[in-house]
């Protein structure tokens, strides 16, 4: 997705910790055969080169470089690891904020974090960011207003539980949502969902955190995902699955 995808591509996953799955590899060979752009993101800039390697000659896998805000408290030393390898990396997650109350404590550090992670991917220009927003929306608005212009940076809201105001102020910065089944679950979020413009969806997997049947759903879950998405919009599967791949092209095309 460095480029864009082939035309062999059928789903998207945004979002999924390939890296997380005991058989990594594998599941890089299965994106592939099952025609699953997927994005795999890390969580520490440690993990960016191993999974890079590991993808090196997968089609539609691409690897995000990424310091996630659970793991600030622990890793925040390793900015200048991040610094050092952006150059190489078009994708960039997950990154963000996260105000839960287990990792609230480290809020203050997450945020000078993620300013400098915006500030240079804005002066590198035309990265493209996977964005975690928990319990954090309005700041990381703040954040991505203040030190990543439009026109330096695309945006990716993940798994996205902001207010319908917040939906509608990210929408008019031209970012994106990438929608996971547990998202769907939710009357509220069904609903922001169904107000969102078709031409800003994607679908994501956030797995091996989201189960089915208690097992870590794999990227082509994604399937299931459109068809769901399809009915909470009132278009066919048909349609929606088009336009989110015809999305994933203009995000990457840009």
């Amino acid at each position: 997705m460095s480029e864009p995808p082939s035309k062999r591509a059928r789903w998207v996953d945004f979002h999924c910790h390939l890296d997380l799955y005991s058989d990594h590899a594998e599941l890089i060979a299965e994106c592939d055969r099952e025609r699953v752009a997927t994005l795999a993101v890390t969580t520490t800039p440690k993990a960016w080169k191993r999974n890079r390697e590991l993808a090196t000659d997968a089609v539609l896998v691409r690897v995000a470089l990424g310091l996630h805000p659970q793991l600030v408290a622990e890793r925040a030393a390793e900015i200048g690891l991040f610094e050092s390898l952006l150059p190489d990396a078009r994708y960039v997650g997950e990154v963000g904020l996260d105000a839960s109350p287990r990792f609230y404590r480290s809020f203050d550090a997450q945020e000078h974090v993620f300013e400098r992670i915006l500030r240079m991917c804005a002066e590198q220009g035309n990265k493209i960011l996977t964005v975690h927003s928990v319990r954090a929306v309005s700041k990381v608005l703040q954040h991505l207003e203040r030190a990543l212009p439009t026109d330096r940076g695309h945006v990716v809201l993940h798994w996205f539980t902001g207010s319908a105001s917040e939906a509608r102020r990210a929408v008019d910065r031209g970012y994106y949502f990438s929608v996971n089944s547990e998202m769907l679950k939710s009357p509220k979020h069904r609903a922001l969902v169904e107000q969102l413009p078709a031409d800003r969806l994607l679908t994501e997997t956030d797995g091996p955190f989201v189960l089915s049947e208690g097992v870590p759903v794999r990227p082509l879950a994604v399937a299931e995902t459109v068809v769901e998405l399809a009915t909470v919009r009132g278009v066919s599967p048909h349609d929606m699955e088009a336009q989110i791949l015809a999305n994933l092209l203009t995000l990457v095309s840009q």
